[in-house]
């Protein structure tokens, strides 16, 4: 029986994404270990893995995670007030699919949207 997911996402700067999840999108970390090129991060009920790959071109990077959030509304505030730029492409908005959804991009042009059932 499968119970849980947790995406591995490429990174460039261990440093930098890390900077970016806790500050933007108030994850924390994840584990008391600090693996060389790699990073684990939580927040609520996910984790997200980064494995280290300096010579990955964000231009060329096509990672995509889809998160399911419970209060979308007031998930996409936090991101607002703590500076966090929506995707110009995927701002809040009732699907045809019957879900509100956003998008961000990471640092190295991982994307990444949320949604909530209507």
């Amino acid at each position: 029986m499968l119970t849980d997911i947790n995406p591995k996402l490429p990174m460039r700067n261990k440093t930098i994404t890390k900077n970016f999840y806790l500050n933007r999108l108030d994850f924390q970390e994840f584990g008391s270990a600090d693996y060389d090129g790699y990073l684990m991060l939580k927040k609520d009920n996910i984790q997200i893995h980064f494995f280290e790959f300096k010579a990955l071109n964000p231009e060329e990077n096509y990672g995509q995670v889809y998160i399911r959030v419970d209060g979308i509304e007031k998930f996409h505030q936090l991101l607002l007030d703590n500076g966090t730029s929506i995707h110009p492409n995927a701002s809040l908005q009732i699907k045809p699919w019957g879900q509100r959804e956003f998008s961000i991009l990471d640092p190295d042009n991982n994307l990444l949207t949320f949604g909530e059932s209507i």
